[in-house]
């Protein structure tokens, strides 16, 4: 989960807006990281304002810290959307601290169908694409009811067929690798390998030691390393690293088990449909 900076308290108040901000003719949206941001910008066309607040595509969000930029874009904002399910908490927080109590709020989890608070719940909810689809429906009514805009129903049309195609290269995968098995360090792209009907080999005991950055006893590292020749493919979080993964993809190596790596926020030069046309590329690639 992404935790919040000891600065949350005192300095950050200062910055807190008194009263809830005026509508300027320019809506203001604020993501909390440029995966939301970028289907935001997709729905909103040019008459918005969209800011992500971890918007450096190399950052690791686990390790982000907040601070009192933060808070003034939040004071400003007319729509927020957050990952929720405990992995960006810092917005809620944060923008209940602001002043500003007009805004939209939307958690993306909550477009799911598995329950957020249940125990192992996979806060990753961006690499499942019929929740996305129903997150951008909602959002381009939110953005609707403070500025309507009559293209933006072409908007949301045409980001809905591109993620139909996704999801019909999902099912593709699904019908010729159904029940191959998948190494992973860490569980964000779970929703979409099991979707493509992938088994997850990983103990996960091991996948929340790495996405929790914690001690990872040698007999459970052992144990991934036994079950890798046993899979099609590995994929890791390009955005973390460590001996455990660096084990992995050695190993996978010499097993000759194609490897690839995903990311947690969009890559530079990318939008979040080409971001995941890019991630199936490279699952088709390696599953061949």
């Amino acid at each position: 989960m992404l935790p919040v900076a000891a600065l949350l308290a005192a300095g950050l108040t200062a910055c807190s807006a008194p009263t809830d901000p005026a509508h300027d003719g320019v809506v203001k949206v604020v993501a909390s990281t440029n995966v939301y941001a970028s289907i935001a910008q997709a729905l909103a066309g040019s008459g918005a304002d969209v800011t992500a607040i971890i918007d450096d595509p190399t950052a690791d969000p686990h390790s982000f810290e907040a601070n009192p930029r933060v808070q003034l874009e939040l004071a400003q904002a007319d729509l927020v959307i957050a990952n929720g399910g405990g992995y960006d908490d810092f917005v809620d927080t944060m923008y209940a601290a602001s002043g500003n109590s007009s805004a939209v709020v939307l958690h993306a989890v909550d477009f799911g169908l598995a329950d957020p608070t249940a125990a192992g719940f996979n806060e990753h909810v961006w690499y499942d694409y019929p929740t996305m689809s129903r997150l951008a429906a909602t959002i381009a009514s939110d953005l609707d009811a403070i500025d309507p805009d009559p293209a933006r129903a072409g908007l949301l049309a045409d980001f809905q067929t591109s993620l139909t195609a996704l999801e019909d290269r999902v099912s593709a995968i699904a019908r010729d690798h159904s029940g191959e098995g998948v190494v992973i360090t860490e569980p964000v792209p779970l929703y979409l390998l099991t979707g493509a009907g992938l088994m997850n080999l990983t103990p996960p005991q091991f996948s929340a030691a790495i996405e929790d950055d914690s001690d990872v006893p040698p007999t459970l590292l052992q144990e991934v390393l036994t079950v890798i020749p046993n899979a099609s493919v590995v994929v890791v979080n390009g955005q973390t690293s460590g001996p455990q993964t660096d084990a992995i993809l050695a190993a996978a190596a010499t097993d000759g088990v194609p490897s690839f790596a995903v990311t947690e926020t969009i890559p530079a030069g990318l939008d979040y449909l080409t971001w995941q046309s890019g991630v199936l590329d490279q699952l088709e690639g390696a599953l061949g």
